[in-house]
């Protein structure tokens, strides 16, 4: 097991923690959208809630997997693992963001 240089772990652990931050963000948003948004139509406010409170709990597990698997990385002296679940994170939201546009367009 190789010695890890402490600033390298600790700009993973800094990195977990903004994995944190952001789930924390979707999680609230997704709470405040569903308690605060009024829609017409109560569907609308769920499809508007629910998806930002969902990837909120997502984000919490892929950044401590993600946390996990760098520290364990590095530990043995392999390259830190890549993956596309950044691209995948990405494309989610910007979906979302597209459903949230529709819903809040639709209903008048």
């Amino acid at each position: 097991m190789a010695d890890v240089d402490q600033r390298f772990s600790l700009a993973n652990e800094r990195t977990f923690l903004a994995w944190m931050r952001t789930a924390l963000a979707l999680l609230v948003g997704g709470v405040a959208a569903g308690k605060a948004v009024h829609f017409n139509h109560e569907v609308l406010r769920w499809v508007v809630a629910g998806p930002p409170m969902v990837a909120g709990a997502l984000a919490a597990l892929q950044g401590a997997r993600r946390w996990r698997s760098a520290e364990r990385a590095m530990h043995e002296g392999r390259p830190l693992p890549v993956g596309p679940d950044l691209i995948v994170f990405a494309v989610g939201l910007g979906v979302s963001a597209v459903v949230v546009l529709l819903a809040t367009a639709l209903d008048g």
